[in-house]
């Protein structure tokens, strides 16, 4: 009988017949997938390494990877408790499976916070298994062994021996409790806290298919599936015989689907009416799409329009709000008595998240089971929603984890995966299902517009003593839309005495969801935009103020009973943490210390999200005719006392930045008639190289507290930094995105 061995059974039966000892890359058919509803799966060393007998170590990346570096940082947590050498490590990426791997996500930058303890221990409690093998094979107490590069030392007879001779002797060994296993001193890392590059990266500059976009599975159809332009739109006729004859086409299915009525769309609504065309290639399939002409019933979204959403926020700014999410002390009273008073509106747009990779999915579906290939942030819940659509059980849902091209967010959320298992089970063939850019920038789940009209007072001193926010998002009575709430613990709440967050809401025919620091990617624009209004407008120094404010906090107050939302919930933001960061990205730029030529201005703007504290300073020339040159930015960032990648935390840093003045400059969703107007990144830019900042300088400013994670959170500071530097510059204040509407352009 003849039977075909994929890479990764390769890997676990060479290994084996090489003498090396397998922690847990069993064969596939040994090993359940994952189960429905399983409980947390113990954190077992026996699932993440491998060690072959000529000393090559293999460990199992357990989270997707969405060019975070997450493939990189959790192995190089393993492998340096693990002592070997980076250079002898290689890294396999897991499948999703919930019998044997915990937390198999990426989102919230949440990766570093949970697994900080649990991989270093997995790598502890790996070495003390050869450390106790080569005791047990010499006779000799464990306490006098050392180890280092795959080894296992003995000061005392100078012997030595490699992991990959003791695999016998480890394979007859019980786990040691990890609770209990001693980890390394942070001064004897090897690994950790060195630069290492992106595991894959000679696969991905030459193009090797790893990504979802390039998985083919034999006798698959090719996928392009289309909606309604109209959130939650049905079909009502269309010219599918003709297009079932195009050439290429070998099924055209038309799916409908029930219209989702609630006011608050889902935050994961799946599968909707549509039409899928299947083809021998995909520039088959869309050339097909091309021909296609549909009637659709659009439904009531296609009364909305962003036009008409503008003018209902002025009017909800004018008139009492909704409700207050929180008042501390008297604002309104404040305010009156306040020796200055000052007050603005701002606004800022939907924006999509743009991955490069658009959404893709490959599923086979067969006797009542689907496997599926999936770059998802959210595994866990693309299986649930997978199995949902299909009628069958979670566990019968099989999933391969790929890279993904970029995520943000977008895929934390598994539509196109449900489309394309509903697809393969309609054809009966295998099926990948890829979107067009168009589909990508039309069907996101947007990050949420929103208005704040703000007013704010300070003493005779200049003392900021009053806040008060009219917060106008989108939701249903005392319900948000997703992504779309504001916090009753926003900054500058707990540091002035007298606060009050109201807010009033408006429905929204689109869906809404996370994007990269999600909220905080406006509201650090807006809080830290007004600050600097309310700096000067007192006649104090922007840095100075800032402190000042961070000065006056009120105590922490205790985190609820059963604890947060890990690290996004109280306790919060640590004030001296902030200072921190405050003044040492101060000191790195120079502020205040420099004359600048006319036309070019220094601006701040700091942010606590996702557990870090980022604090940022940009310099920009802003021409005559608004064209803007970033010079440099300085980036401060406490993330806790280590950083595991050095290259890798630049890297997603740098990244940030790009990031978040693409974000300022020229992205912005609009709507009229219910559909989204921006098409491709003509129409929703992202910086160019030529655009870029001249320079971007880190630093890091360790500090006593556990490694939390990056991703996000050194994004949100750059809008408000380069905002403030425009006003500085040229004494115009930008209270409105994308500043292209106002007439800003890049140098």
């Amino acid at each position: 009988m003849k039977k075909t061995i994929d890479r990764r059974s390769f890997l676990q039966i060479s290994a084996l017949a090489g003498g090396g000892v397998m922690f847990g890359l069993q064969l596939p058919n040994l090993v359940a997938q994952g189960r429905g509803g399983a409980p947390a799966a113990a954190l077992d060393v026996h699932n993440f390494i491998s060690v072959a007998a000529d000393g090559i170590v293999t460990i199992v990346a357990k989270n997707p990877e969405t060019g975070q570096g997450v493939k990189n940082m959790l192995p190089m947590m393993i492998a340096d408790e693990l002592d070997v050498d980076w250079k002898n490590v290689r890294v396999v990426q897991a499948d999703f499976d919930d019998t044997r791997y915990n937390a198999q996500s990426a989102g919230g930058s949440t990766a570093t916070p949970n697994n900080w303890v649990p991989m270093r221990q997995v790598g502890a409690a790996g070495r003390a298994l050869f450390v106790a093998a080569a005791a047990k094979t010499w006779n000799v107490p464990a306490s006098e062994l050392t180890t280092g590069s795959g080894k296992v030392l003995h000061a005392a007879s100078k012997r030595s021996v490699g992991y990959g001779e003791l695999a016998a002797t480890v394979a007859t060994l019980p786990t040691p409790d990890l609770a209990g296993v001693k980890m390394k001193d942070p001064a004897d890392y090897k690994i950790i806290g060195f630069r290492q590059p992106t595991y894959d990266i000679k696969n991905i500059v030459t193009g090797k298919p790893m990504f979802g976009i390039d998985v083919t599975t034999p006798g698959m159809l090719h996928a392009v599936f289309q909606k309604c332009p109209v959130f939650g739109g049905k079909v009502v006729s269309s010219n599918i015989a003709d297009i079932r004859k195009m050439p290429g086409v070998k099924q055209v299915i038309v799916i409908e689907r029930p219209r989702i009525t609630d006011a608050i769309i889902p935050r994961d609504p799946g599968l909707e009416s549509g039409i899928a065309i299947l083809a021998e290639t995909w520039w088959h399939a869309q050339n097909a799409r091309t021909k296609l002409q549909v009637q659709w019933d659009e439904g009531p979204n296609a009364a909305q329009s962003s036009t008409d959403h503008a003018a209902k926020a002025a009017e909800l700014l004018k008139q009492p709000p909704h409700r207050t999410i929180r008042s501390d002390g008297d604002a309104d009273g404040a305010l009156k008595s306040a020796a200055k008073v000052v007050e603005a509106t701002y606004s800022y747009p939907h924006i999509a998240h743009a991955t490069l990779e658009p959404q893709n999915c490959t599923a086979i579906f067969k006797d009542g089971k689907v496997e599926l290939w999936t770059n998802s942030q959210t595994p866990q819940g693309g299986r649930q929603l997978v199995a949902e659509t299909l009628g069958i059980s979670a566990r019968d849902v099989k999933m391969h984890m790929t890279r993904a091209g970029g995520g943000f967010g977008r895929r934390l959320t598994n539509d196109y995966m449900a489309e394309a298992a509903f697809i393969a089970k309609e054809a009966g063939v295998p099926v990948k299902l890829v979107w067009s850019r168009e589909d990508d920038m039309t069907h996101d789940y947007y990050r949420p517009g929103g208005w704040q009209h703000l007013r704010a007072g300070v003493d005779a001193s200049g003392k900021l003593v009053a806040w008060k926010n009219h917060f106008v998002t989108w939701g249903e009575g005392e319900a948000f839309a997703q992504s779309s709430a504001m916090g009753p613990t926003e900054f500058p709440q707990r540091f002035v005495p007298n606060y009050r967050l109201d807010t009033s809401v408006q429905r929204l025919g689109i869906r809404t969801g996370a994007l990269r620091a999600p909220s905080s990617n406006a509201f650090a624009f807006v809080i830290q935009s007004f600050i600097d209004e309310v700096a000067h407008a007192a006649g104090k120094d922007p840095v100075a103020f800032r402190l000042e404010i961070l000065d006056s906090s009120a105590p922490v107050p205790a985190p609820p009973a059963g604890g947060g939302r890990g690290g996004f919930a109280p306790p919060g933001m640590n004030a001296e943490r902030m200072k921190g960061v405050v003044k040492l990205v101060a000191e790195k730029s120079g502020w205040g210390k420099k004359t600048l030529p006319k036309g070019t201005g220094m601006g701040i703007g700091f942010h606590f999200s996702h557990m870090g504290y980022f604090a940022q300073v940009a310099e920009v020339t802003v021409s005559p005719a608004n064209k803007i040159r970033i010079n440099k930015i300085w980036v401060a960032g406490d993330i806790g006392s280590q950083i595991i990648n050095a290259s890798g935390a630049e890297n997603i840093t740098h990244g940030a930045m790009i990031d978040g003045l693409s974000e300022m400059m020229s992205q912005e969703i609009t709507i009229d008639k219910g559909a989204v107007m921006q098409k491709n990144y003509h129409q929703h830019g992202m910086m160019r190289i030529a655009q870029a900042p001249a320079a971007i300088e880190i630093h890091w400013l360790k500090s006593t507290y556990s490694p939390t994670g990056l991703g996000e959170p050194a994004l949100p500071p750059v809008l408000p930094a380069v905002a403030n530097a425009i006003f500085a510059a040229t004494g115009k204040r930008v209270r409105q995105l994308p500043i292209s509407k106002e007439g800003y352009s890049w140098a």
